[in-house]
């Protein structure tokens, strides 16, 4: 028996499943966590706490500072992306299942 929240589900997947998978309705999802991770990543670094990591600061290499922002970028752009189609396909599945639920009834 399908609940009314499952029918709820339903009607509102059924119409925004499609403007859910474009990409600008991702980066809103997954962003905010992302930049989270990178700013706790900078503070770990910065923060002096680990003696290598302080040691390979110190030579003030500006090729470093380069690796960190791209790094920085690749850690932000897979968690947005990750985050945003394991959202919409955890969301698909459901909507699969409630379907072929409502179905069998």
């Amino acid at each position: 028996m399908i609940t009314e929240r499952d029918q709820d589900f339903l009607r509102y997947w059924e119409h925004n499943r499609l403007r859910k998978k474009k990409v600008i309705k991702q980066l809103a999802v997954g962003l905010p966590l992302a930049v989270v991770l990178v700013i706790a990543i900078f503070l770990n670094f910065f923060s002096g706490w680990y003696q290598r990591a302080d040691m390979a600061r110190s030579k003030e290499s500006p090729t470093l500072i380069l690796v960190l922002v791209a790094a920085a970028l690749l850690i932000v752009i897979f968690v947005v992306i990750f985050s945003a189609r394991h959202r919409w396909d955890m969301n698909e599945q459901h909507y699969k299942e409630l379907l072929s639920k409502k179905d069998r009834q």
